[in-house]
This record gives C-alpha cells, sequence and structure tokens, in this order.
C-alpha cells in the first residue's frame, strides 16, 4: 500500500476545513523565547498595576461587579 506524501494529506486535510466552512488565518504572537520577553512583561505589568492605582474609580467599578456575583455557580 502507497502512502500518500505529506502535502497531499495536507492538501486534503485543508481541503475538508474548507468545505466544512472554515478558512485559515495567520496569527502573529509574541515569541516567548527571547531573552527580553520576561522583562517585557514585568515592564507591562508595572504600567498596568500603577494605572489600576491611580484609578480608584475603576477599583469601585471592580469592587462592585464582584460582589455582585455572590451566589453565581459554574
Amino acid at each position: 500500500m502507497a502512502t500518500m506524501p505529506v502535502n497531499a494529506r495536507v492538501k486534503k486535510h485543508r481541503d475538508a476545513l474548507r468545505m466544512a466552512g472554515l478558512r485559515p488565518v495567520q496569527i502573529w504572537v509574541p515569541d516567548t523565547r527571547l531573552p527580553h520577553f520576561a522583562q517585557e512583561c514585568r515592564r507591562q505589568s508595572r504600567i498596568a498595576a500603577q494605572a489600576d492605582m491611580a484609578d480608584t474609580d475603576m477599583q469601585q467599578l471592580m469592587d462592585a461587579a464582584l460582589s455582585d456575583v455572590d451566589g453565581w455557580t459554574a
């Protein structure tokens, strides 16, 4: 029994997905392997935390929203 070449299997799979109404998309995401990735995460987290501390109205809104979920079940 001859096996189907990889590119033919990939094409068949993609064609089946397209027939199911799906289409391929390309998504670019940060490369977590880069040496400066963790440092950049910390930097952005600090900025977000500082903004949160400075916005007391947002904190009150979040506290009110949190208290509104009492009794909810998953």
